[in-house]
């Protein structure tokens, strides 16, 4: 696609990674019907043609494992929003199955790499121009599993803890600056995220060779599973919640979307540590 010639931005603009598929690919058409110019992004050439076939005419490569890609495409959404961007929605994301024990070095740093890391350095490279024209929303896209753990889910656990802390501590150097940096906690919700679970599993986790190993025939039957577990809500759950995030003009530091995220928000706050860890050992089985 050839770039488009500079000229004063009219409508306002958000970038979001993560596009190929699912949440982030509906997230992207629901606010270009909502009025706001979208630099939809996904790492595979093949994709991001599709985007713009179907009608994303701004959609970019950027892999958020590449510093080099994410500046790439920041650099090419300013320049062709005459250094405009209203807000980011830092999507792109993946789980990592397996037993803490069982999770090798290598496994557990491609986790952060992706969904810890490389939000961190999207968030560098569009905050200059944030703050160059004093105002901006960043959007981080958590989960139920930032703030409740569940077992085979200690990388991707671990990973949106780590991206909660970093995005509380954000919001708070970033005061005063006419800058919002918001969680949006998602609980189960239709997307491909249990396929490339599976993937990951079968990359990293021998099964055979672990203390886990019946335990694992469940976590299979999960990632398998044709339908959607208990309480699924669509993609469109998470669009409105974002739409909240960039366009209000007090945005909560936190959405919840689906009524697990909800009920495990409330019984963290009201049960002891070892009560909230039974009701979870009930729920997962």
């Amino acid at each position: 696609m050839s770039e488009t010639p500079q000229r004063a931005e009219t409508k306002p603009v958000i970038l979001i990674t993560g596009c190929s598929t699912g949440i982030g690919r509906h997230c992207a058409f629901a606010m270009q019907r909502h009025g706001w110019r979208v630099f939809a992004t996904a790492r595979q050439p093949q994709d991001v043609e599709a985007l713009q076939h179907d009608g994303l005419d701004d959609a970019l490569r950027l892999d958020v494992d590449d510093d080099a890609s994410i500046q790439r495409a920041v650099d090419t959404l300013l320049g062709r929003t005459n250094g405009r961007i209203d807000a980011v929605f830092n999507n792109a994301g993946f789980g990592q199955p397996g037993a803490v024990e069982d999770l090798p070095r290598e496994a557990l740093r491609a986790q952060f790499e992706t969904n810890v890391l490389g939000a961190q350095a999207v968030i560098r490279t569009v905050l200059p121009a944030m703050r160059a024209q004093g105002h901006g929303r960043i959007v981080q896209h958590s989960s139920v599993l930032g703030f409740i753990g569940l077992p085979w889910r200690g990388a991707y656990n671990a990973s949106k803890y780590a991206l909660e802390g970093l995005t509380d501590t954000l919001r708070q150097e970033l005061g005063g600056s006419g800058i919002e940096a918001v969680l949006i906690q998602t609980g189960p919700v239709t997307s491909h995220f249990r396929a490339t679970g599976r993937e990951k599993f079968e990359r990293w986790i021998d099964p055979s060779a672990s203390v886990h190993q019946q335990s694992y025939q469940a976590v299979i039957k999960r990632l398998e599973g044709a339908g959607d577990p208990p309480f699924t809500l669509g993609a469109e759950a998470v669009a409105r919640k974002l739409r909240l995030a960039v366009e209000s003009v007090h945005p909560k530091p936190r959405y919840h979307v689906t009524l697990p995220t909800h009920v495990f928000k409330a019984l963290r706050r009201l049960l002891p540590t070892r009560a909230l860890d039974t009701v979870i050992r009930r729920v997962n089985g």
